[in-house]
């Protein structure tokens, strides 16, 4: 019997590949995907897509009310999200959103413990990423301490494991071995500012990272960008 594990899916390149690599280490999955206002909604239907494809029986989509986040990627004002910036790690940007994995993995921890599972999966990343402060190592380890200290099974003995197996890893290792494993991922979808038809802008940070990915990968980048 395949222990259970709970992968945070956003629909994102990131997460695809830390569902993919959970399920190479013979987890069998459930997933959880959050619409909380974003720009970038899109993402949820390449969530649903990466559930089809991993053949995740248990998908929970959870709503959380737009009024919760201010943040660039919640705003519908038009140019909220910074283009063509020079990206800096030391710099919390704009499209920082207040508290967002804080949450995150808490209704995911809520539910691993309703469903006696141990074991989460984030695709966060702290070489490759925007500087934001829920993406780095000393809070994975501050919020498994913590959900040792705060739920039945942690005090119990029995701890809860917050996954992040990218988290050192540049994106075009991310890349690398995502492909390795055999994702696709043109299923998959990283703008912060898309096209209402989901065409990527090819200039916010998102997109930057990815490209460079690709790039630095020697993959073809299979993303579909905005006609300029």
């Amino acid at each position: 019997m395949k222990k259970k594990a709970l992968v945070l899916l956003s629909g994102g390149l990131d997460s695809a590949t830390a569902a993919a690599i959970a399920e190479n280490e013979g987890f069998e999955l459930a997933a959880m995907t959050f619409r909380y206002g974003q720009r970038h909604e899109v993402e949820i239907s390449s969530a649903k897509e990466l559930a089809a494809y991993f053949k995740i029986e248990k998908h929970i989509i959870i709503d959380i009310p737009t009024e919760i986040f201010r943040s660039a990627l919640t705003s519908s004002q038009p140019g909220a999200v910074p283009r063509n910036r020079e990206i800096n790690t030391d710099e919390i940007p704009d499209t920082y959103v207040p508290a967002r994995n804080i949450l995150f993995l808490t209704y995911a921890l809520a539910y691993c413990e309703s469903m006696g599972a141990s074991d989460i999966f984030i695709g966060a990343n702290a070489v490759d990423y925007s500087g934001y402060p829920d993406c780095r190592p000393e809070f994975f380890v501050k919020f498994e301490e913590m959900a040792k200290a705060g739920t039945k099974m942690g005090v119990q003995g029995i701890p809860f494991y917050i996954h992040t197996p990218l988290l050192e890893m540049t994106k075009s290792e991310i890349i690398l071995r995502g492909t390795e494993l055999g994702i696709d991922y043109f299923m998959t979808h990283s703008c912060y500012d898309p096209d209402p038809d989901g065409a990527s802008c090819g200039e916010c940070d998102s997109c930057i990272l990815r490209r460079k990915g690709f790039l630095d990968a020697g993959i073809p980048d299979p993303t579909r960008y905005r006609k300029s």
